[in-house]
């Protein structure tokens, strides 16, 4: 990876937090805990599911040999496992409010689109 994509990628994952840090100030308008609690716990779940696939595609680029592919799809699996398993305890035992948990999951989908727009203008 180059320095550019290195930069870059330190960019967003900072902007992942100032976007998390403004929907969760933004919540607070609701004076709602359970929509509160549920932009923070979809903010950073999503936040530590994209790191996990980063890390994972990174070691699966550098590291090219024949288990690599198998490693990722096990990972992606277990990731994928535990990402739903982490929703389903924050709406049925977590009394988190469904809706905000999704404006929480869409934080880096904000943050590719606004890294997206600076790059097109």
């Amino acid at each position: 990876m180059t320095h550019q994509d290195n930069q870059l990628l330190a960019e967003m994952a900072l902007r992942n937090w100032i976007i998390l840090l403004a929907l969760v100030l933004l919540s607070l308008f609701w004076q709602s805990l359970p929509v509160t609690m549920g932009v923070l716990a979809g903010g950073v779940l999503v936040i530590i599911n994209y790191r996990w696939l980063g890390r994972s595609l990174f070691k699966v680029i550098s590291d090219p040999h024949q288990g690599a592919e198998k490693g990722f799809k096990r990972n992606y699996l277990f990731r994928l496992l535990f990402i739903a398993g982490s929703i389903y305890l924050l709406l049925v035992r977590g009394g988190v409010h469904p809706i905000a948990l999704a404006v929480g999951l869409s934080v880096v989908v904000i943050n590719i689109a606004i890294t997206t727009a600076k790059r097109l203008y």
